[in-house]
C-alpha cells in the first residue's frame, strides 16, 4: 500500500507537471463580489488540458510509472474527466490503456477520452446502475496484469489535484475560505493539504450535489458510508463513497461539507455563462453554487472557488440553461 499523501507529495507533483499541465488564470467578478460582500478568486479548472483539473492527478500519477508498468498499461474507470485526462497522459507518456466509462456518460466525455487515447487504447462501457465498476476494473487489471490508477482514491493522483490549490494560494496568498467540488474526494483532499500547510486558518469546504452526500454523511459519522448511485446532473459527482485516502485527509484537514440542489447548480451555470462568460460544467458549479447559499456568511471575507472542469455536452448544457 502506497503511503498517505502529504504536503511534501503536492509540491512533488506540481515539478512533474511543470512543462506539461497549465497554470489556469484566476479570475474574479464584480459582480460575484458585489452580491457576497466578499472578494471572490476563481481558480479556473476548465481551461485545463482535457477541460478539467483530472489531468494535474493522472499526468502525476502515470509519470510515476516503473518500465515494467508502462509496459503493461494503465487502466481506470470514469464517468468522464479522469477518463479523458488517463487517456491524454497515456498518450504524452506512451503508455497503453483501457477505461470503463459508463454507458449514459455524456457522449462529449466518451468521444473526447476516445480522441485523446487515439490507436493506444480502448473504451469499455458499462452500466452503472447494473454493474460494480470497481469489480469489472478489478477483473480487467488482474487479467492484462495492468495496473489501476482509479479516479480519487490514490496518493499520487491526490497530490496532483491538490496543486490547483497550490497555485490559487501562491497567486492570492492568504484566503479566509476554499470552496472546492467534491465528488469522491480527490480535489477536495489534495486542497486541503495545499491550504493546511499554506494558509492553515483557511476554512476548507466541499459541496456535494445534495443527492448525493455520502461525503458529508461521512464527515458527519466519522465513517465512510456508501450509498446508491445518486442521480444528478452533476455526473462528476456521482460518486457512491468517498476512498480510503481522502476520506482520512478530509476527516482530518476539511472544515465542513455542504450541499446544493441540482436547481443551484443551473443557476451557478447561467451566472458563469452569463456574467463570466464561462463554460463550465454542472459538477464544476458545485463551488460556487454552495457560496452564493452561504451569502452574507462570507460578507468582507476572501473566498476562493475552485471552478473543476467544463466538458459539458453543449446540448445538455443550452438545455440546462433554457430549462
Amino acid at each position: 500500500m502506497i503511503a498517505a499523501p502529504t504536503f511534501a507529495d503536492v509540491q512533488s507533483a506540481a515539478s512533474r507537471l511543470r512543462g506539461h499541465a497549465h497554470r489556469t488564470p484566476v479570475l474574479r467578478s464584480a459582480t460575484a463580489d458585489a452580491r457576497l460582500g466578499a472578494q471572490l478568486f476563481f481558480k479556473c479548472e476548465n481551461f485545463q488540458r482535457m477541460g478539467a483539473f483530472k489531468f494535474r492527478g493522472a499526468f502525476n500519477a502515470l509519470s510515476q510509472f516503473t518500465p515494467q508498468q508502462k509496459q503493461a498499461g494503465v487502466v481506470t474507470f470514469s464517468s468522464g474527466n479522469h477518463a479523458q485526462a488517463i487517456a491524454l497522459s497515456a498518450r504524452i507518456l506512451g503508455i497503453a490503456a483501457a477505461i470503463l466509462m459508463p454507458q449514459d456518460a455524456p457522449q462529449a466525455k466518451i468521444d473526447a477520452t476516445r480522441g485523446y487515447l487515439g490507436s493506444g487504447g480502448e473504451i469499455i462501457l458499462y452500466d452503472r446502475y447494473t454493474q460494480d465498476r470497481e469489480v469489472l476494473v478489478a477483473d480487467l487489471a488482474a487479467r492484462r496484469g495492468m495496473t489501476l490508477i482509479p479516479p480519487y482514491d490514490h496518493p499520487h493522483v491526490i497530490a496532483g489535484q491538490g496543486t490547483a490549490a497550490l497555485e490559487l494560494f501562491e497567486e492570492c496568498g492568504a484566503l479566509d475560505a476554499l470552496f472546492v467540488c467534491l465528488g469522491g474526494g480527490g480535489l477536495l483532499s489534495g486542497s486541503a493539504l495545499a491550504a493546511r500547510a499554506m494558509v492553515p486558518s483557511c476554512k476548507v469546504i466541499g459541496v456535494e450535489p445534495e443527492a448525493g452526500n455520502d461525503g458529508q454523511q461521512a464527515f458527519r459519522t466519522g465513517a465512510i458510508v456508501h450509498i446508491p448511485v445518486p442521480r444528478t446532473i452533476a455526473d462528476g459527482a456521482q460518486t457512491q463513497h468517498l476512498g480510503q485516502y481522502t476520506f482520512e485527509v478530509i476527516r482530518r484537514d476539511v472544515d465542513d461539507i455542504v450541499t446544493v440542489t441540482d436547481g443551484q447548480l443551473v443557476d451557478a451555470m447561467r451566472f458563469y455563462a452569463q456574467r463570466m462568460k464561462l463554460v463550465v460544467e454542472p459538477t464544476g458549479c458545485l463551488s460556487l453554487a454552495a457560496a452564493l447559499q452561504a451569502g452574507d456568511a462570507l460578507k468582507g471575507q476572501r473566498v476562493g472557488i475552485l471552478v473543476s472542469g467544463g466538458n459539458v455536452d453543449l446540448a445538455r448544457y443550452a438545455q440546462l440553461l433554457t430549462g
